[in-house]
């Protein structure tokens, strides 16, 4: 095959095998042996040696960024290995043990190979035309054909659940690491020439590594394809100059790690599943990113420069309405109540346009904390400038203001959700949600507030129809996620979300025998009157709740003292069964009492939210 890549082995591969009459088989044994060698495979036999990292990496990194195939032409990648590892071994370069390392490792990857091909996330402008041209009868071998598709198709826009900017961001990515990929191997044949010759000649590389790899990616996707999109079809596949709203979508990536510190940390799912198919996601972004963009003018209010802090802020809390008045002391470095942080607000049915600032009885319910008729006059102003801010960002339709209460629209969520998922932020919606299994919705639950992580685990739950399994599954996960570690109380703490009264008593008496939430399940049991028998709940759960209740009193030794009376073994044996079931805890909370508990010398706490930010506006 002539062209780019001229020394990849590919017609000595093919001489003489009956495959090489297949076109699929074809543009397979190319894509591999090309991509092998562009990795750095050996090639001192005349093909690319495989091994068992460049196996891995070229099926599940490389082929579904840089090819198309249909679920019918899966087959022939991992069958091109197959038979090229036997070449290799023929020409005496692979021994008997490598080579069955490097089967295995084929076998072994096919599964997560076909996954990736079949992923709409790894799709990019060129794989998905190509798709799309091919599943209507178009020849990927013809250029004319090909430029012929694309001006009958100007304008088609992707399918619901695959996002332009998604295409885009997949396919900047591929350019850059196909590049970089091209680069090196020129660079690496430079300096170390292979005896089969030179992957690339000076002439491919006279033309500029941008249309060596246009002319590569066309031999894998369609002919013609690369220099159409880059030419007079290049609206059809537009770069971030043509989405504004990204400049919005990274800065909510920035909250987003204030908070959370990893991308991957999932943010709870809106309780609005909206779609309006009148309006474009993709436009009410850039209407959004724009107003926030203007909002930080020099002529700007005094927290309109933290509009995208205030957006963020509402999507983390769950999508529930907020208050004007608690944001607005929190940025004015009021104490806040913690507990009353991510509470939702009451959304008045009607409401005056002129804001009022809550009576001074009311901000104290808010607020958690005493608040005087002079401390509501200090307030006032700064309150006042929230509104004015709130109702800036309420031009746009995706948010709303009703008295001091303020939110996101259905439409705001929708917009909100998108720019969050469009820069990687984990933001899953109702529904991965209720697909997650229960160590997952249990470790996600606790770092999101109250109100949230109680909906959502009601909503998974109800999914399940409130089997006993699903609430066994619950219950087993409190105790098992973050187990052994800084945050295993916290993922016990989740345990109050759950409505006990809801608990299948099946499900209770199952979780007696847990070793940490046990003595909790007996609690419910007892409450509800149930009978239960308290001999099978183990010591260590029994500990596990003793310690839980004593960190959240505010009552010294003799708490413990009483705690202790019965126990076997006495105070000791009651401080040492603590320590051994959750060190952590133990060690804050007796080391208030004046005992000491050694910690762990291994395991770091993980990245934990941290609080939303007084933040002063700037």
């Amino acid at each position: 095959m002539a062209g780019t890549l001229l020394n990849t082995g590919l017609d000595t591969f093919l001489d003489g095998t009956p495959e090489s009459r297949d076109p699929s088989y074809v543009r397979a044994a190319d894509a591999l042996l090309g991509l092998l060698s562009l990795r750095g495979a050996d090639r001192r036999s005349g093909l690319p040696e495989p091994t068992v990292e460049l196996v891995r990496h070229v099926l599940v990194e490389d082929v579904p960024a840089f090819v198309y195939a249909t679920a019918e032409e899966l087959s022939a990648f991992p069958a091109v290995l197959v038979a090229l590892t036997e070449r290799v071994r023929e020409a005496g370069r692979l021994n008997g043990k490598r080579q069955a390392r490097i089967l295995a490792a084929i076998e072994e990857t096919v599964p997560d190979f076909e996954r990736a091909m079949k992923d709409p996330a790894n799709l990019t402008w060129q794989r998905w035309y190509a798709s799309l041209l091919r599943a209507d009868g178009t020849d990927p071998g013809d250029p004319a054909a090909v430029r012929a598709w694309l001006a009958a198709h100007d304008g088609i826009t992707p399918p619901d659940g695959l996002r332009r900017a998604d295409l885009m961001n997949r396919s900047e990515l591929a350019d850059v690491v196909l590049a970089e990929a091209l680069t090196g191997a020129y660079v690496r044949e430079a300096e170390a020439p292979s005896p089969a010759g030179p992957l690339l000649s000076d002439g491919d590389v006279s033309h500029g590594v941008g249309t060596v790899a246009g002319r590569v990616v066309d031999r894998w996707t369609a002919e013609g394809l690369a220099g159409a999109l880059a030419g007079p079809y290049a609206h059809l596949a537009p770069g971030a100059e043509a989405f504004p709203h990204l400049v919005l979508a990274d800065t909510l990536v920035d909250e987003h790690l204030n908070y959370y510190e990893d991308a991957s940390v999932p943010l709870p799912p809106p309780p609005v599943e909206a779609h309006d198919s009148q309006r474009s996601v993709e436009a009410g972004a850039d209407l959004l990113a724009a107003a926030v963009e203007e909002m930080k003018s020099e002529t700007a209010g005094l927290y309109d420069g933290e509009a995208a802090h205030l957006l963020y802020a509402l999507y983390q809390r769950g999508s529930s309405a907020e208050s004007v008045a608690r944001r607005a002391a929190e940025f004015e470095d009021w104490p806040v109540d913690p507990r009353l942080e991510d509470a939702p607000v009451l959304v008045p049915a009607k409401a005056p346009d002129t804001y009022a600032l809550p009576p001074a009885a009311e901000l104290s319910r808010l607020l958690g904390t005493p608040v005087t008729d002079d401390d509501r006059a200090r307030l006032e102003p700064s309150a006042r400038a929230m509104a004015a801010t709130v109702d800036r960002m309420a031009e746009t339709g995706m948010v709303f203001r009703a008295g001091d209460a303020f939110g996101l629209t259905p439409w705001g969520v929708e917009v909100l959700h998108y720019l969050l998922r469009v820069r990687g932020v984990a933001a899953p919606d109702a529904a991965e949600a209720a697909a997650w299994d229960a160590p997952t919705v249990i470790a996600a639950a606790e770092g999101w507030s109250a109100s949230a992580a109680t909906r959502v685990l009601a909503e998974w739950l109800h999914a399940r129809d409130n089997t006993v399994d699903a609430w066994t599954q619950l219950l087993t996960a409190l105790g098992t996620v973050n187990a052994g570690t800084h945050e295993a109380a916290d993922t016990r703490a989740v345990f109050g979300f759950l409505d006990p009264a809801a608990a299948p008593v099946e499900a209770l008496r199952a979780t007696l025998d847990d070793p940490v939430m046990g003595a909790y399940a007996y609690g419910i049991l007892r409450a509800r009157g149930e009978p239960a028998d308290e001999t099978r709940v183990p010591r260590s759960a029994r500990a596990v709740l003793i310690l839980d209740r004593l960190s959240r009193r505010t009552g010294g030794r003799e708490v413990l003292d009483s705690a202790a009376q019965g126990w076997p073994g006495g105070i000791d044996a009651l401080v040492e069964e603590m320590a051994a079931v959750d060190p952590y805890r133990a060690g804050r909370t007796l080391g208030r009492l004046g005992i000491r508990v050694a910690e762990p010398r291994t395991g770091k706490p993980r990245a934990r939210r941290r609080s939303r930010g007084r933040r002063r506006a700037r």
